[in-house]
C-alpha cells in the first residue's frame, strides 16, 4: 500500500453520494456518484458534487435512475480497478434502457485506462483526471451532443480551494479538509505520482477557514489530507525558494497548529504521513494541543532496510525507529498505525522476518497489510521482477496479519478500565440503543445513548473490548485520556 493510500473504513468502498439540497436550481437532471479507494478520492467526490450541483444536477442513491453516472475510482491496487470495471460493466446494461444515460470514469484510473474503457471496451462515455474536474460539466455536455469526451491533464497549480465541497458525512460530525494534492515521493511500486501528479498545497487562510465554516455549520471534527502532509508547504517553489517575500512561509507545524487554534472543540486528525519527512515540530505541535488528535498512522512498508532501498522510500529500518522513538518520547500516549506490502520484489524470508520483528517493536494499533501488486509505469515494473510467489505472499501476508493482531489485541486490552474523551459520532451498528464515537486513538468505542446527541463530547470508561473495539460506560469522571 503506498503513502497517498490514505485508509478508509471499508464499509464506504463504492459509497453512493447523495446531497440533500443542491445549490442551483434542479434541472430535473439525476446524477449517481460512486467512489472507491483512498479517502482523497471521497474528498474529490465532495468537490465534484459541489461543481456538478452548481449546474443544476440533484443526487440520487438510485442508481438506475439516474441520467449521470460518474464512478471515481481507484488504481492503487489491481483488485481494486477489477471492481470498478465490473460496476462499469453493470453500468453499461442501464444504458440499453436509457440511451441518453452518461457514464463517466474518474480520478486515478483516468489516464491508464481511457483508451480501452472508452473505445476498445466502451464502458464509459467520459474520462476525466483529478485535476479536470472543473471541465465535467462542459464535458458532459460534449457527451449530450454525441461525442466521447477526455481531460486527464495533469496540473501543477489545480488545489480546488475555492470550490465549497458537498459533505458526505450525512451527520454532520466529521468531514474531510484536503489541504495538498499529487506527490513528489517516487516510491517503485506507487502509481500516485503518476495519476495524481507532483506536490501542490493549498493556501492556509483557506484551509483554516473551510475548518472555522465546518465548525460553525456544527462539524466537530476535521481530517486534513494530502498524499504525504508532512511535506505541505506554502509560498515555497520545489526548489525551496520563497515564492513571495511579503508572506510568510507556512509548513505542516505551522499549519496544525492554525487548524487546532480555530476552536478547542474542533477535533483535528490528519493523514498520511512519511516517515522520511516527520519532524519534531509537528509532534511538539500536538502535544501542545488537546484537540490534536494523537494518533499518528505512519506507514513503513518493509521492516528490512534492504527491502526500503528497493521500495525507494527514502529511510531506513533505524531512520524509522528513530522518529517512533521521537514520538513516544515527545507524545508517550499517542497510538500508532502503519501500512505493510508484503510480497514485493525479491523479498527474502529474512526480509519477511525484520518486518514481522518490527511490528512487535513498535506495537501498532492498528495496520492495513497487502500483497503487492505490480502497477503499470512504476520504477518496480521497469526495474525488478514480480518474482514472489502467489502462494509465498498469501502466506505471509497471513502471518503478518496473524502477528499484527495479537500484539493489537493487548493494546486495545490495556485500555480497558480507562476513562476516554468521545466525540459522538453515530448510532451503532449492532444496537439502535447504543452510540459510538472513537477515542483520541482513532479507537471505536460503544455506550449507551441516554440522553446525548450527536457532535457531543462525552467521557467514556472503557468496561471491555473486542479485538479491535472498545465497550464503555459513560462517567462524570476525568478522562485519562
Amino acid at each position: 500500500m503506498r503513502e497517498g493510500d490514505i485508509n478508509i473504513d471499508e464499509s464506504r468502498q463504492g459509497e453512493a453520494i447523495h446531497i440533500e439540497q443542491p445549490s442551483a436550481p434542479s434541472t430535473g437532471l439525476k446524477m449517481f456518484l460512486e467512489s472507491y479507494g483512498c479517502a482523497m478520492n471521497f474528498s474529490d467526490s465532495e468537490i465534484i458534487a459541489s461543481i456538478m450541483s452548481d449546474v443544476g444536477y440533484v443526487t440520487t442513491r438510485d442508481e438506475t435512475e439516474a441520467d449521470l453516472i460518474l464512478v471515481n475510482t481507484c488504481s492503487i491496487r489491481e483488485k481494486a480497478e477489477e471492481r470498478v470495471r465490473n460496476r462499469l460493466k453493470e453500468f453499461k446494461r442501464y444504458k440499453l434502457k436509457n440511451r441518453r444515460l452518461v457514464v463517466g470514469m474518474l480520478g486515478c484510473m483516468a489516464e491508464r485506462l481511457k483508451e480501452n474503457l472508452l473505445e476498445q471496451e466502451k464502458l464509459v462515455d467520459l474520462v476525466v483526471g483529478p485535476d479536470a474536474y472543473r471541465d465535467l460539466p462542459s464535458l458532459v455536455k460534449q457527451v449530450n451532443g454525441g461525442q466521447k469526451a477526455v481531460n486527464v491533464l495533469l496540473s501543477r497549480e489545480e488545489t480546488y480551494a475555492d470550490v465549497s465541497p458537498v459533505r458526505l458525512d450525512k451527520s454532520g460530525v466529521t468531514a474531510f479538509i484536503s489541504i495538498m494534492r499529487g506527490c513528489d515521493n517516487m516510491c517503485s511500486f506507487c502509481v500516485v505520482p503518476f495519476t495524481r501528479g507532483r506536490e501542490r498545497s493549498r493556501e492556509p487562510k483557506s484551509i483554516v477557514a473551510e475548518a472555522h465554516d465546518l465548525f460553525n455549520q456544527g462539524y466537530r471534527e476535521v481530517t486534513l489530507l494530502g498524499q504525504n502532509v508532512d511535506s505541505y508547504k506554502w509560498n515555497l517553489d520545489i526548489k525551496g525558494i520563497i515564492k513571495d517575500s511579503e508572506q510568510p512561509i507556512v509548513r505542516f507545524a505551522e499549519l496544525l497548529e492554525m487548524v487546532a487554534k480555530v476552536n478547542p472543540d474542533l477535533r483535528v486528525r490528519f493523514s498520511t504521513s512519511h516517515p522520511k519527512d516527520m519532524i519534531d515540530d509537528v509532534l511538539h505541535v500536538i502535544a501542545r494541543h488537546e484537540n490534536l488528535c494523537k494518533y499518528i498512522h505512519l506507514p513503513i512498508q518493509s521492516g528490512a532496510s534492504s527491502m526500503l532501498k528497493r521500495m525507494n522510500r527514502g529511510y531506513t529500518r533505524e531512520w524509522y525507529l528513530d522518529r517512533i522513538a521521537a514520538i513516544k518520547r515527545i507524545l508517550p500516549d499517542c497510538a500508532l498505525s502503519t501500512d505493510i506490502i508484503t510480497g514485493f520484489c525479491g523479498e527474502t524470508e529474512q526480509e519477511h522476518l525484520e518486518t514481522m520483528s518490527i511490528l512487535k517493536e513498535v506495537g501498532f494499533i492498528m495496520a492495513y497489510n497487502f500483497k503487492y501488486s505490480e502497477r503499470p509505469k512504476t520504477l518496480a515494473e521497469r526495474k525488478f521482477e514480480d518474482d514472489v510467489p502467489e502462494e509465498v505472499k498469501s502466506a505471509r501476508l497471513t502471518e503478518i496479519i496473524k502477528h499484527q493482531r495479537s500484539y493489537a489485541s493487548v493494546l486495545i486490552q490495556a485500555m480497558v478500565g480507562k476513562v476516554y474523551r468521545v466525540l459522538v459520532e453515530g448510532v451503532s451498528k449492532k444496537s439502535a440503543e447504543n452510540f459510538y464515537g472513537r477515542t483520541t486513538h482513532n479507537i471505536v468505542i460503544i455506550f449507551d445513548k441516554g440522553d446525548l446527541s450527536l457532535c457531543d463530547y462525552v467521557n467514556v470508561r472503557a468496561l471491555d473490548c473486542t479485538s479491535a473495539t472498545l465497550k464503555g460506560e459513560v462517567t462524570t469522571d476525568q478522562a485519562d485520556a
